[in-house]
């Protein structure tokens, strides 16, 4: 004997069907005589409205009314289907030109039945997937320099800090918050005060003990290669706006930014440049944090100190030279 593939073989499954249509048999027992019930279903839509409840008394008019409201389609651009159930052979058709008036009764439609709606509207609003089909909605985007204008976002926050303290980074503040979330959660649970933290008596709230850093807090590892060889003094004879000129290359610009950078990774210090050319590799941007406003995609770069040396290298005017052997 063979056995179907859709059968249910599970006896789990099989026991949930049975608890799930237990019922099905009685459960139209309680409805009025006159109550029908019927799934509405249409032509250009996958969506299917269940067990929509009407009266027997209630007219086609009432019943193409009901469609509209839930598809759109007005009545006189319906042809309607009547079907034992979804999927089910058609036993009558309604064309729009049928007496409005006429019952629902007079249909004979059984409890469950399912009324299809065809759409005969050549232009109708919901064809082509026009009211599901999500891919077709032009999706609104903002571009980064647009993004970059608006007041308010995180990445506003976020200069605004920068600009008060230029080792701040948005990567560094999401784990501070994040030690402190958890440090008020082990003080909730246990009692129990984290290593770099404590009361506040005046409001109760576990606080980060003053000048503690998400760096200082509980890491015992030895600093890596790269934050002692480009500790501080790495960058101590640079100052911000001083004309440079960077390496390899000998590319000129105006440094822009001194200081730490958690999301290029390595650690150390590293100096931001606006490049006079667009020989960088960003815009003083790193993965969307802002370090410093470069006029161009590729007119910004950064470096580590010893690659930058300042003095008086100025912008090199292409057509300033008076050799007869260049032009």
């Amino acid at each position: 004997m063979t056995t179907s593939s859709s059968t249910i073989k599970n006896e789990d499954l099989l026991a949930l069907k049975g608890y799930v249509t237990a019922a099905d048999a009685t459960q139209y027992n309680s409805l009025a005589a006159t109550t029908l019930v019927l799934d509405l279903t249409h032509s250009n839509l996958n969506q299917r409205h269940a067990e929509i409840r009407f009266d027997k008394h209630d007219t086609v008019d009432c019943l193409r009314q009901k469609i509209h409201q839930k598809t759109g389609t007005p009545p006189h651009m319906q042809h309607l289907q009547l079907k034992t159930t979804a999927g089910g052979n058609i036993f009558y058709e309604i064309s729009p030109e049928t007496e409005s008036e006429r019952k629902l009764g007079y249909y004979n439609l059984p409890l469950g039945a399912n009324v299809h709606c065809v759409d005969i509207d050549p232009y109708s609003s919901s064809a082509g997937g026009a009211y599901e089909n999500t891919a077709l909605v032009e999706k609104y985007k903002m571009s980064d320099e647009e993004y970059n204008k608006r007041k308010g976002t995180l990445r506003d926050w976020g200069r605004q800090k920068k600009e008060e303290n230029p080792d701040f980074s948005l990567m560094k503040h999401a784990r501070e918050h994040a030690q402190l979330v958890e440090a008020r959660r082990l003080y909730k649970e246990s009692g129990s005060v984290k290593e770099g933290f404590e009361l506040d008596e005046s409001t109760g709230l576990i606080i980060r003990l003053e000048n503690e850093s998400v760096n200082d807090i509980q890491t015992a590892k030895p600093k890596s290669g790269a934050e002692i060889e480009y500790g501080p003094e790495s960058v101590q004879h640079l100052t911000l706006h001083d004309r440079c000129q960077v390496q390899p290359g000998s590319r000129r610009g105006e440094i822009a930014y001194i200081g730490q950078i958690d999301e290029l990774g390595g650690g150390g210090h590293w100096v931001g440049v606006i490049l006079d050319e667009p020989v960088g590799k960003t815009d003083g941007c790193v993965n969307s944090v802002r370090y410093f406003e470069a006029p161009g995609p590729n007119r910004g770069g950064f470096f580590r100190g010893k690659n930058v040396d300042v003095g008086d290298f100025p912008e090199i005017d292409i057509f300033a030279s008076d050799s007869e052997d260049e032009l």
